[in-house]
């Protein structure tokens, strides 16, 4: 499936989780990830993220798609970090 993962967490945690995302998908803008994940894979990052989050502050928002052909994007402006170069 193709996920698209933004997390917004306390200053404190954000390198961690910057890096537990970055072991899954590609890391598109600052808390912005996007990739190809497998159901297993992303129960997995769930589970590590619920770790390191404050549940009660913190969240991870996962949008899902069968496959990135189902959508659209478009980027206004500098894109950050560029996944064109993945085969």
């Amino acid at each position: 499936m193709y996920v698209i993962a933004v997390y917004d967490v306390n200053e404190k945690r954000v390198a961690k989780m910057l890096k537990l995302c970055r072991r899954y998908l590609n890391w598109i803008q600052n808390s912005v990830f996007e990739g190809e994940i497998s159901e297993v894979k992303l129960k997995e990052m769930v589970i590590e993220a619920e770790g390191i989050m404050d549940v009660t502050t913190d969240s991870l928002i996962l949008f899902k798609s069968r496959n990135s052909r189902w959508l659209d994007k478009q980027i206004v402006g500098q894109e950050k970090m560029s996944t064109d170069n993945f085969l």
